[in-house]
């Protein structure tokens, strides 16, 4: 069966269970995913719902509903343009509403992983399918027709032997009694016909946004709600000894202060004192005079300074502690070399700093419920922890999602909802917003790990890769399925290089880590993608040349079974289609303006293959300057919505660069250096330069955009870098004074 074949018959969907969840081999999650489809049989003249998605009205407007938390993706507004366009819904008749958590109705509802299309492509396709095939139903009863005679319009049902037309809010009402059809079995659109995929539009909330309208988490507002400050310890893995809690009350506007335990579970609730105030200025104000001691133990002692001078002793030692990956002999490969390529590359911790702070509201009610309003990238994740610290059935935690200021995977991690719900508690009847300021924002986040890599190359006399080697310094990370301080085991080139040997050496640290965009993918490409820059101008070729050169005449590599079903193998097709896109793009070979140079890199991740180049130049104070960035990105053969799409590349090409540029996260003292934008500085719009997007369509299902295009941009800064000045960036963020 052929890769696209694999991926467009999807999970397989059963009939009333839309969603299946059962563990896989390593820990992972193996889902055939369905919706569920339980429809509903509505008074006349009221409005029917066909089943969790859809609700249709005599007026013939159609509420859909967006399951997946939205971060500024899109995906409100993408994932119902799927089920309209097989309603074939007029769109200008469609109303978006936020769905609450909901397992069972929606099946997972996440933000992260760039998961949403290639997990609901077809379940979503199938859900708009289902309920068209039981609105054409409904009026072949009402007339007397087969249903083979009926077509449909924009939320019109059409016979046209007899000319007789009906609404799709004039049949909902007995479409929504009738039996729900197998989803796999209803006939889904041909995909030249699609009108609504492929077509650009606007973000459902964007009007609402640019109005100031209060969608947002932080913006969430109750009765009688109050509002809640939480100290935590700067030092990561500090224990709570005391707090003058009374010195706290005694502020102005201050309901309550008082100590909270943590569970020992970093990424849940660590220990700190809540201050509970009549706004949260005033709860915030009061922390100042907590004087609270902490037992700091062995982490006070630890520094980003330290870290990189272990990192750089094991390197030099040459004695990783353990294998990641091997093949061949690598000890072969390297004594009967005609040339080694070195290069050593580190990368810093970075934080995520969403724009708008970890923020939530909690009611604990009188049986022990409890209700919340959270800004969350994995909402069901916060219901479960949350019910296991209370003790209570995740039925008894409601959550309402709302809006999101960002996330970047910060919002990936519950711990906010832990905290708010520790501390409504202890209030029961009062609703309860917990807001961190910008400080507890950046010094109590999940980090993108550090790294260290000491790579070399053994070449022959033609200037063949014939052994590779990463001895790859990361970080001791317990249990998960997903570490964010590992690499792939077969990071590119592995698979095409006769003897590799990845190893590692792990170093012990409280920091705490987790996933940004394009995890893992970030660090790594800059890596890899510098290293063998280094490795093609040693042969006298340029990047791209030596990409191409890599996986000629390689097959496609085979598929597997992932986290949202089949996991598409590498296709070094696509690699080469990409390549020589934006090469050509780029006007790859021809000579730039002068003062400037160009840089290629490339990276496939999150499913997509992109290649993009930088042009790049210094100012007369050698700060970088980025002119252009040109993109080719493959994501399968349609592109769902073009606006949504070039705004995540272009946040992504922004970001990026922002990483290369500036963005590091320094530790002393067992606690973040940084605090808030004055010295964590985000990229401005002055630093942005023109952004050149294309795509190349290739014969797969589409996949997800929210990841893939950042990596490559930073090994394309780097590498043009070396261009320009000769000069090799090994280290980020780059330090300019490598071009004095």
């Amino acid at each position: 069966m052929s890769d696209t074949a694999t991926m467009d018959s999807g999970p397989a969907l059963g009939r009333r269970a839309f969603l299946k969840v059962s563990a896989a081999a390593g820990g992972g999650l193996a889902i055939a995913a369905t919706i569920p489809m339980a429809a509903k049989a509505m008074a006349q003249g009221g409005p029917a719902e066909l089943n969790a998605f859809i609700t249709i009205n005599p007026d013939n407007t159609i509420t859909i509903i967006g399951k997946n938390p939205e971060i500024g993706q899109g995906i409100k507004t993408m994932l119902p343009m799927l089920i309209a366009e097989e309603l074939d819904a007029d769109w200008d008749m469609v109303a978006i509403e936020q769905g609450d958590t909901n397992m069972a109705k929606y099946g997972p509802q996440l933000a992260g992983g760039s998961f949403a299309t290639p997990m609901n492509w077809m379940p979503m396709r199938q859900t708009g399918a289902a309920a068209r095939h039981m609105l054409l139903q409904a009026a072949a009863l009402r007339w007397g027709v087969d249903i083979a005679s009926l077509s449909t319009e924009p939320s019109v049902v059409v016979h046209a032997a007899s000319g007789r037309r009906a609404t799709f809010g004039e049949l909902a009402g007995e479409a929504a009694t009738l039996p729900v059809p197998d989803p796999s079995s209803v006939a889904l659109k041909d995909e030249d016909d699609f009108r609504i995929i492929g077509t650009p539009i606007g973000g459902i909330d964007s009007p609402k946004i640019v109005r100031g309208e209060p969608i947002f988490g932080v913006d969430t507002q109750l009765e009688g709600m109050v509002y809640a400050a939480y100290e935590r310890s700067p030092v990561f893995g500090a224990k709570l000894l005391s707090a003058n809690t009374e010195a706290a009350k005694a502020q102005p506007g201050v309901i309550d202060a008082f100590t909270v335990e943590g569970n020992g579970n970093a990424q849940e609730l660590v220990d700190g004192v809540a201050v509970i105030a009549s706004n949260w200025w005033l709860a915030n104000k009061a922390r100042s005079v907590l004087d609270v001691q902490w037992d700091n133990g062995e982490w006070a002692s630890h520094s980003s300074a330290k870290y990189e001078e272990d990192a750089r002793r094991f390197m030099a030692e040459g004695k990783p502690q353990e294998e990641l990956s091997a093949k061949g002999d690598v000890d072969s490969a390297f004594a009967s070399a005609a040339q080694v390529v070195e290069g050593e590359y580190s990368y810093p911790f970075l934080a995520h700093v969403a724009m708008e702070p970890m923020n939530c509201t909690a009611l604990v009610k009188e049986d022990g419920s409890i209700e919340m309003w959270a800004p969350s990238q994995t909402p069901q994740g916060g219901q479960t922890a949350v019910a296991q610290y209370l003790g209570v059935e995740p039925d008894k935690v409601t959550v309402h999602i709302t809006r999101m200021g960002g996330g970047f995977g910060r919002r990936l991690t519950n711990d906010y909802m832990v905290q708010v719900a520790a501390i409504a508690k202890q209030m029961p009847g009062t609703p309860v917003q917990l807001i961190w300021s910008r400080e507890d924002d950046v010094r109590s986040d999940f980090y993108r790990p550090s790294g260290w890599h000491k790579l070399s190359a053994a070449l022959d006399e033609n200037g063949k890769i014939t052994g590779l080697k990463d001895h790859f310094v990361t970080w001791d990370i317990d249990g998960g399925a997903f570490n964010p301080a590992l690499m792939p085991v077969t990071e590119f080139p592995f698979n095409y290089v006769d003897n590799v040997d990845y190893s590692l050496t792990k170093m012990p640290t409280a920091v705490p880590m987790g996933a940004l965009r394009a995890p893992t993918s970030n660090a790594i490409a800059f890596v890899f993608q510098s290293f063998l820059d280094e490795v093609a101008h040693a042969q006298g070729k340029d990047l791209p040349t030596l990409m191409l050169e890599i996986v000629e005449g390689a097959e496609a590599e085979p598929d597997t079974m992932g986290f949202v079903g089949p996991q598409p193998g590498f296709k070094p097709q696509r690699l080469r289609d990409v390549t020589r896109k934006v090469m050509e793009m780029a006007n790859w070979g021809q000579p730039v303006a002068e003062g400037r140079a160009l840089g290629f890199g490339y990276y496939w991740s999150h499913q997509g293959y992109f290649a993009e180049v930088v042009e790049a130049s210094l100012s007369e104070r050698n700060q970088v300057q980025v002119h252009n960035v040109w993109v080719a990105g493959d994501v399968g053969r349609h592109i769902i919505n073009p606006y949504g799409a070039l705004n995540q590349v272009e946040g992504s090409v922004i970001d990026g660069l922002g990483q290369a540029m500036q963005l590091a996260v320094e530790i002393e003292g067992g606690a973040v250096k940084q605090s808030n934008f004055h010295n964590y500085q985000l990229p401005r719009m002055p630093m942005t330069p023109q952004i050149h997007v294309d795509w190349v369509k290739s014969d797969h299902s589409p996949t997800g955009l929210g990841e893939p295009a950042l990596p490559p941009v930073i090994p394309a800064l780097t590498n043009a870098l070396h261009a320009l000045t000769g000069k090799r960036v090994r280290s980020l963020p780059i330090d300019t004074s490598l071009f004095a």
